[in-house]
């Protein structure tokens, strides 16, 4: 059992930190504040390859492990969460997805500028009346011969106004349920695409939120991904790399928070001495700690069993579940040890506090991590060890 980290994975920790505190770190208030796309920067972390971190170099990306993957999105959620999401979507859902099940043809046409950042892509799968339930879409893709008839709508899609390229769950054939639904590569100018207006959100205020509206939108035959019926089984492989992406976001949270709070605990005096040094303050940060290395490990062994070609489905689970959890309570402590001052934006931590909660939330809320946890301890085929 090794855990020690690569030259090149400490390397890529080192760039994202490195990038985070330099570039995002400074206007990263304000852009929370007006809810302002963070487009420069986006264009920034393209050009240093975080777009597409794992897709092979034949395609425009960086050929990286996940574990190189996980690290970057660690280090920059530790400062801009609006673009740790939008980098999250990109590497695990667009890219991954179409590079494991696209057409040699679908990843000429699409993947290359994806993979380095030209394109952003979204992945459209929640519905006004299908969020954790994604078998019940009422989104449809009538099969008319040489091309699919898209009608529905999609909500909750992050890069919903700036992608290019939507990655839009359908379904096709109702009575087979969801053997019935299919994942088709829509481009986001076809006619009969409509954007919503941007959604107001609690946290994750700079990332492009909205709905999308398909109407009579016409997706040819060669843009569907795998075969008739392969669309629900896709969006369920791809969530479970996902789930990976989002538990590394909420470890980044968890240690932004823990970073700010520990400096500010040594800087900051009460009754004549810092308040790190009160019993209080200083359990608070050994709690903070031991919480946050105990999510790592959980998120560092599903990178490994992903890496290994093992299955990774419950470990991505459980490295969600309990990361997102660890980045709810202990932002919400960090805000406490800073007192009064957590409270105003200043000082960062309401943001990552509120940034936290959707953690619990996307790319399958607690609940559905619950679920597919216990099922597969109920298979007993949960537990993968490491060699």
């Amino acid at each position: 059992m090794n855990f020690t980290l690569s030259e090149e994975q400490l390397a890529v920790q080192e760039a994202a930190r490195n990038f985070a505190q330099r570039v995002l770190k400074p206007g990263v208030i304000e852009r929370d504040k007006h809810m302002t796309y963070p487009a420069d920067e986006i264009r920034q972390m393209a050009e240093l390859g975080f777009m597409g971190m794992m897709v092979s170099p034949d395609y425009g990306g960086g050929g990286m492990d996940a574990m190189s993957y996980v690290i970057a999105i660690e280090e920059i959620s530790k400062v801009d969460n609006s673009c740790s999401v939008i980098m999250s979507v990109n590497n695990s859902l667009i890219c991954y997805g179409l590079e494991a099940y696209g057409t040699d043809a679908q990843k000429d046409k699409y993947l290359r500028k994806l993979a380095t950042g030209e394109w952003i892509g979204a992945f459209c799968l929640s519905e006004p009346e299908a969020g954790s339930d994604a078998t019940s879409q009422r989104t449809t893709a009538v099969d008319m011969g040489d091309y699919y008839l898209l009608n529905g709508t999609k909500n909750w899609i992050t890069n919903g106004g700036t992608s290019s390229v939507h990655m839009v769950v359908a379904q096709t054939n109702v009575e087979k349920g969801h053997h019935g639904i299919n994942c088709l590569i829509v481009e986001a100018d076809s006619e009969g695409v409509t954007v919503g207006a941007k959604e107001d959100k609690l946290g994750i205020r700079s990332s492009d939120t909205h709905t999308i509206m398909y109407t009579d939108v016409k997706v040819p035959k060669e843009n569907r991904i795998g075969d008739d019926g392969f669309g629900f089984k896709f969006a369920m492989k791809t969530l479970a790399g996902g789930r990976i992406g989002i538990a590394a976001q909420a470890l980044g949270i968890a240690g932004g928070a823990y970073e700010l709070a520990t400096a500010y605990s040594k800087e900051r005096e009460a009754f004549g001495k810092a308040i790190s040094r009160h019993q209080a303050i200083a359990f608070k940060l050994a709690d903070m700690a031991t919480d946050i290395e105990a999510a790592k490990m959980l998120v560092y062994r599903a990178a490994w069993l992903k890496d290994a070609g093992k299955d990774y489905n419950q470990a991505g689970a459980m490295a969600k579940l309990f990361a997102s959890s660890v980045a709810m309570k202990h932002s919400v402590e960090a805000v406490q040890v800073h007192g009064g001052y957590g409270f105003v934006k200043e000082y960062h931590v309401e943001r990552l506090m509120r940034d936290a909660k959707i953690t619990q939330i996307y790319e399958g809320t607690s609940e559905v991590q619950k679920i597919v946890i216990s099922r597969g301890l109920l298979k007993g085929d949960l537990y993968v060890p490491m060699e």
